[in-house]
């Protein structure tokens, strides 16, 4: 289990957060028959509070899947999970819940009447895979995107909240992936998926992603990652992003990511395409003070001034620039307490408030 809290605020928003967690399997056994093959299981809980000093009317804070609702004690995200590994095989079966899951999901394509976010929210990941040779694994399901240094589940990253660059990219895509181990130290990953985080296909194309992993040391990791796809309308999708994690003597973490993409766009009246792009950035770093407690921080830059991915209620382009601190505190093996303060600042009132 890990608890947490964690503080938080979004241009003049403030918010409070607790969580809790854990991915230790509960039971892992042999498959019959094969003593190489394991099933583990294991289930992870993130019960937050969060407060908006902007007071969102609905309560529903915007721009952000996580924490998702303005004072109120909720659960973020919980998900329970059964692993297989061994063999020529192995796959991933979690089933989840929560506000950010709502959130996240929301936008699942629905045509006809089997489709939409009612059964795509329920599944985090879903994929069986097959070792083709003992350097190139085939996956086919659902299972986390190819984009962003920044995890879906809390426990996974430095900071409790995620970046911006983070909620605007996709958390997981749904088709055929291949993972190649080109060396010890790189790795290469194709994907063939629906889209752009969509589990329900919302037209007839498919679109590319790739990846590539290099550990330049044994701390150190440097990503390049890239998606292409036309989106509904036949709107031709492009995004490029880099990024890097590194720790230092045991003690520091740091992340950054920086996000580009541009989308074309045709004029319902005069058929004339046009590219409208988006771009972000973040510095990510947490610093271990003792082995239980430690202290992060965050700078982060979102522009979206066409409204790609982010639209706002007054039409004004999403411009904003952000920063946090946060205090994390061990208590257990597995449980965590987390606190963050997290504020935005925009030229424009994108912000929705109740004052």
């Amino acid at each position: 289990m890990t608890p947490s809290t964690i503080l938080l605020a979004a241009r003049s928003a403030m918010v409070a957060a607790v969580l809790v967690g854990t991915t230790e399997p509960a039971s892992a056994q042999p498959v019959a028959g094969d003593s190489t093959r394991r099933v583990t299981f294991g289930a992870f809980i993130d019960g937050v509070y969060a407060f908006d000093v902007n007071r969102p009317p609905t309560r529903d804070r915007a721009f952000t899947t996580q924490p998702a609702r303005h004072n109120e004690f909720n659960i973020n995200l919980a998900f329970i999970e059964a692993k297989v590994t061994g063999g020529r095989v192995r796959g991933r079966l979690a089933l989840q819940a929560g506000t950010s899951v709502q959130s996240n999901y929301a936008a699942e394509p629905r045509e006809g009447r089997v489709s939409g976010d009612v059964l795509a929210r329920s599944l985090q990941e879903a994929y069986a895979g097959y070792q083709l040779t003992p350097r190139l694994w085939i996956d086919g399901g659902i299972f986390y995107s190819n984009s962003g240094m920044e995890g879906w589940t809390s426990r996974d990253n430095p900071v409790y909240t995620r970046s911006l660059v983070a909620d605007y990219s996709p958390y997981y895509s749904t088709g055929l992936r291949a993972t190649w181990q080109v060396t010890p130290a790189l790795t290469a990953r194709v994907d063939l998926v629906n889209g752009w985080q969509n589990i329900s296909e919302s037209n007839d194309d498919k679109s590319l992603g790739l990846r590539f992993d290099l550990a330049a040391t044994p701390t150190t990791t440097l990503s390049w990652y890239g998606y292409a796809g036309n989106e509904p309308g036949s709107q031709r999708r492009l995004f490029n992003g880099v990024g890097f994690t590194s720790r230092l003597a045991d003690r520091l973490d740091l992340l950054a990511q920086f996000d580009v993409g541009a989308q074309q766009r045709r004029d319902s009246v005069t058929r004339v395409q046009t590219s409208h792009g988006w771009y972000g950035a973040t510095l990510v770093g947490r610093l271990w003070v003792t082995p239980t407690w430690a202290l992060s921080a965050r700078v982060e830059r979102f522009a979206d001034g066409d409204g790609v991915l982010a639209t706002t209620a007054s039409g004004a382009p999403f411009r904003t620039n952000g920063a946090s601190l946060g205090v994390d505190v061990r208590l257990e093996p597995g449980v965590l307490w987390r606190t963050e303060l997290r504020g935005f600042a925009a030229a424009d009132a994108v912000f929705p408030t109740s004052r």
